[in-house]
């Protein structure tokens, strides 16, 4: 599989890149910052400059020709104000949807949040980013791709265990930015999550297993 990682530098695209180059799956990483193409390489992703808020539809299409599936693991980023939420975790994910269909790559896997929602109330920032994820969100399953969103609980660097926690809806909690990518790395060939959306936490199911569940 070609998969192409929006936020290919951040530390879930990272993550996932090194996953997916050992399954021996190509992983084009799109990133801003050229000064970013060592990390990317290392990680095993080849490393394509394309910013996603200031580049055009066609331009995006070409820098993701190959691909197979998308990954939107992008984000504004913690000290970013409402006005990149909008512009990074709603317009660069719609644009991706874009891109994705004129490049004819089918499969689009969205890393949201726990708690997006298009109708989240509030004007603080992390209310306007829930809101931003939660319009996301609705677009993609609106878009005819063959989608899936994971919402993880809130991210941390601590060591992944491959055990998790999910459903469409779970208790609040935890979960390691590793486990995140494995996650999406498990979702991204698995046709049974096409069309799902769904909450991940730290938990005792190893990923397969918490998958295999989700459908029932």
């Amino acid at each position: 599989m070609v998969v192409a990682i929006a936020g290919g530098h951040g530390k879930v695209g990272l993550r996932l890149t090194t996953l997916l180059a050992e399954r021996g799956d190509r992983v084009l990483s799109l990133i801003r910052d050229p000064d970013q193409s060592a990390h990317v390489a290392t990680a095993g992703g080849e490393p394509v400059v394309c910013d996603l808020e200031n580049s055009e539809a066609s331009e995006l299409a070409l820098a993701i020709a190959d691909a197979d599936a998308v990954v939107f693991a992008a984000g504004a980023g913690p000290g970013s104000g409402p006005a990149r939420k909008e512009t990074v975790d709603y317009g660069a994910a719609v644009f991706l949807v874009k891109g994705a269909r004129m490049a004819n790559a089918t499969r689009y896997v969205m890393l949201s949040s726990m708690g997006a929602d298009a109708e989240h109330a509030g004007e603080d920032v992390f209310d306007v980013y829930l809101r931003e994820k939660g319009r996301a969100d609705e677009e993609l399953a609106e878009s005819g791709l063959d989608f899936t969103i994971v919402r993880p609980g809130s991210l941390t660097d601590a060591e992944p265990t491959g055990r998790v926690r999910a459903g469409e809806s779970v208790e609040s909690g935890e979960i390691s930015r590793g486990d995140v990518a494995a996650v999406i790395a498990a979702t991204l060939p698995d046709t049974a999550t096409v069309g799902l959306t769904f909450e991940v936490v730290a938990g005792e199911d190893q990923i397969e297993r918490a998958l295999a569940g989700l459908g029932g």
